[in-house]
């Protein structure tokens, strides 16, 4: 019985402890968007364009890759 005293003061003492780290943890930030990064990786970037390289541009990487 006297370990109540003690165990139920504690018990208290660390629910209040979690509740001020999660209600941090909220208003940081740290579960606003759980989703949204792991979408972006799959998503395709149609906005990247290759440029296209001119006739001359390709017969110069030809004869640069030949290491004659």
């Amino acid at each position: 019985m006297e370990s109540l005293y003690l165990l139920i003061p504690l018990s208290v003492l660390l629910v209040f402890l979690i509740g001020i780290l999660f209600w941090w943890s909220v208003k940081g930030g740290q579960f606003d968007d759980m989703e949204g990064p792991a979408w972006q990786i799959l998503q395709d970037d149609d906005s990247m364009q290759v440029k296209e390289s001119s006739p001359d541009e390709r017969k110069n990487k030809e004869l640069k890759s030949d290491g004659v």
